[in-house]
């Protein structure tokens, strides 16, 4: 990487400490902040969202929001987020196919899409949607914090989803 990430990953760890634990705890979501294929990421997942027993991080079967930049998003003062959702055939307890997952949690997300500045659903069945935001380099840590609170609003969405796929 050509930037020095550590400011912003303390940046990015600053606003996942600032994050609503109250709200956190109620809705078990849990947060990390690291470098992840060269991005600096903070992601948001629960761990049933995951297999049991298995990190929820690492687990070859998870779903998860994340908000990252890397060395061409500080360039051209972008701020990216998604929701990832891969290998839900392998998630236990469920039957899924990717696919209809996927169309599932879109036809509920769309009408939430309009509080997303530049997102796209318009992605295979692994990224469920996926956008970003111009940042203001020196003063982008509300716009974390937005895009985190924007995700714990419809975090709901993704458990709706699973229901409709248990075994």
């Amino acid at each position: 990487m050509d930037v020095d990430l550590r400011y912003y990953l303390d940046v990015f760890q600053k606003v996942s400490d600032q994050l609503d634990q109250k709200q956190l705890i109620k809705n078990r979501i849990e947060t990390t902040v690291g470098i992840f294929l060269e991005s600096v990421v903070l992601k948001m997942y629960k761990r049933s969202w995951a297999n049991p027993l298995q990190d929820p991080i690492t687990s070859e079967s998870r779903i998860f929001f994340s908000v990252w930049m890397n060395d061409s998003a500080i360039k051209d003062r972008k701020l990216f987020y998604n929701i990832h959702a891969l290998k839900l055939r392998k998630l236990k307890g469920y039957v899924i196919e990717s696919r209809k997952f996927a169309e599932t949690f879109r036809a509920k997300f769309k009408k939430f899409e309009y509080k997303w500045e530049n997102v796209s659903v318009k992605f295979g069945p692994l990224t469920l949607m996926e956008g970003w935001v111009t940042i203001d380099l020196e003063n982008f840590e509300d716009q974390i914090m937005a895009l985190a609170n924007n995700f714990l609003e419809i975090q709901g969405l993704v458990d709706e989803t699973l229901v409709r796929f248990e075994k």
